[in-house]
């Protein structure tokens, strides 16, 4: 694990565009007493692309009470982890989830509630804003924890010639996780991701040392398929719980998820503007339509 945790470290501190890094600053000043760290990840950082597109946020809080004035915000974000926000500065918009560092810590381990932070966090991130040098060690240990967790769940569900494979993990791990939310991207994006830096995977691969342990056998192979197919149920019912609740939370929330379903599934989707009233229904709605053409899954 030092050996990744010195690859994760060093890759949280490559430079980003500076505009990325006043915004996350700019987002955690909204937060004076509780804001411990904010990490930049998502297509913005893979494609170093920032106009015209939404960046994406993760600031991680001390403490919800602490972070909100709101009492329901605080319940919210404990009960139905992340709260989303809309942001914008400087020319550009973004959005930001909010977790604690108890929750982050726990969603990238294995006692996680759903694959979508430990899937994301595996996957290259920078430390754009942190409060101070115990802050930046809790993201390290974090982003440690997610790699393993995600490359050793994946793994088990591989038969032993291919469990050796590095990239080949890490496509099966990304198949997997994409199978447990509600996705807009077509099928060849979990390979894609890997193809991008295939250098990158490979390394923190085998300095994560689960592809060190013993190939699984048959029987260890059908438990894990059966318990991925229950995350997936799962992660699937959350992405539609975690929708509702953006409604509350992300003003034009409802306008994003048509802009991202028309840029990742080719499809030309508008918003009526009644559904912009009751963006809750609106996006009820439309969940049906969009299953049945294939524009998510």
């Amino acid at each position: 694990m030092k050996d990744l945790a010195q690859l994760i470290a060093a890759e949280l501190d490559e430079p980003v565009d500076p505009r990325a890094t006043a915004m996350a600053a700019a987002i955690a000043a909204q937060y004076p007493g509780a804001a411990r760290a904010v990490l930049f990840y998502g297509s913005c950082l893979r494609e170093r692309q920032l106009d015209g597109l939404m960046l994406d946020f993760y600031l991680i809080v001390s403490d919800y009470r602490e972070a909100y004035g709101a009492r329901w915000l605080s319940v919210a974000n404990r009960l139905i982890p992340p709260n989303v926000f809309p942001f914008a500065e400087g020319g550009l918009s973004a959005k930001y989830a909010v977790l604690s560092e108890a929750d982050f810590a726990r969603e990238c381990s294995r006692d996680a509630r759903s694959t979508s932070v430990y899937a994301r966090f595996a996957q290259p991130a920078r430390l754009v804003w942190a409060r101070d040098e115990a802050a930046r060690e809790g993201a390290v240990s974090a982003l440690c924890d997610a790699v393993v967790t995600l490359l050793g769940l994946a793994r088990i569900t591989m038969n032993s010639q291919d469990a050796g494979d590095p990239l080949g993990v890490w496509r099966t791990a990304f198949s997997l996780t994409y199978a447990a939310e509600l996705r807009a991207e077509r099928s060849s994006r979990p390979g894609a991701i890997v193809d991008a830096d295939p250098d990158r995977y490979r390394r923190i691969a085998e300095a994560s040392g689960v592809l060190d342990q013993p190939a699984p056998d048959s029987r260890e192979q059908a438990r894990a398929l059966k318990a991925w197919r229950r995350r997936q149920r799962k992660g699937k019912g959350l992405s539609v719980v975690r929708l509702a609740k953006a409604s509350f939370t992300f003003a034009g929330g409802i306008d994003y998820l048509a802009w991202k379903i028309n840029r990742h599934a080719g499809t030309s989707i508008e918003i009526a503007p009644w559904q912009r009233r009751w963006p809750l229904i609106g996006a009820l709605t439309l969940l049906p339509r969009l299953l049945a053409r294939g524009a998510i899954r």
